[in-house]
């Protein structure tokens, strides 16, 4: 399987953007979150906790996957031709 240089590219952007992305919205989810949490237990607030730390590793996960196929669609669509490919 070959991959093209502007596909590589984009992809790489893709995924920085998307790390950038779960930097800016992770946080805001978080404390919106946090604020609507109603845990009166020690054990209520560790599966809380839980919780949102799966949270945090399906945002990044979406946000590379998504981010970083898009920037290799877009990288080979229009970086591609600009490299000659």
């Amino acid at each position: 399987m070959l991959i093209s240089l502007g596909g590589f590219l984009g992809a790489i952007a893709g995924t920085i953007i998307g790390v950038v992305n779960y930097v800016m919205v992770v946080p805001f989810v978080e404390q919106r979150l946090r604020a609507l949490d109603k845990s009166a237990t020690a054990a209520e607030r560790e599966e809380f906790e839980g919780k949102i730390s799966v949270m945090r590793r399906l945002i990044l996960g979406i946000d590379v996957f998504t981010f970083g196929g898009l920037g290799y669609w877009l990288g080979t669509k229009f970086l591609g031709p600009v490299l000659g490919e």
